[in-house]
């Protein structure tokens, strides 16, 4: 390659395939799309699984994934962008947490995976095929990159928090029997 090496070349597809998945995520959340359930059955499932008010969080996971991931295809605000993504992750790997590591339980494999990627991408730059390279880096400063983690990393540990505690508060409040009712012949 002339003008571009293979760096360049691979940040290109990571952006292109991490972006991708991620905006289509946030498309299920938001419209509906891809075989999604929109804003309202995803927000009745955040609302489920502790992420109150349902609907808002769906909208903001939504934006998260979808914004971010758009960006990140096209290597633009790549710090913003791969934060963005990354807190959308570590919200989605919480819920998942329980069931352990590997997706195929039920676990956060995916979303970590996902998240770790848009974090390396926001850390490494886009790369010169990217707009933030066509526009000069206006848009990605080397201090952006902990301002934007740091930023995201603070809301996300808020945000997960207050869900945790609401999921603890809900486990107290319901109480195993402790004896087994057996009924009589």
């Amino acid at each position: 390659m002339t003008c571009y090496d293979r760096r360049d070349l691979g940040l290109l597809l990571l952006r292109l395939g991490t972006g991708g998945v991620l905006a289509a995520h946030g498309a299920q959340k938001l419209f509906g799309w891809f075989g999604g359930h929109g804003l309202e059955g995803t927000g009745q499932f955040m609302e489920s699984v502790g992420y109150s008010p349902g609907k808002a969080s769906a909208m903001a996971a939504g934006l998260a994934e979808t914004g971010g991931g758009t960006l990140l295809a096209l290597g633009l605000a790549t710090p913003a962008a791969g934060a963005a993504a990354a807190g959308a992750m570590a919200g989605a790997a919480a819920v998942h947490a329980p069931n352990g590591f590997f997706a195929q339980e039920g676990g956060y494999e995916y979303a970590a995976t996902l998240g770790l990627a848009a974090v390396g991408l926001a850390v490494t730059g886009p790369g010169r095929l990217s707009l933030d390279h066509v526009l000069g880096h206006v848009f990605d400063r080397g201090w952006m990159v902990p301002a934007a983690l740091a930023a995201t990393a603070a809301g996300t540990a808020v945000v997960v928090g207050a869900r945790t505690r609401r999921v603890r508060a809900k486990r107290e409040g319901e109480q195993e029997a402790l004896f087994e009712e057996f009924e009589e012949e």
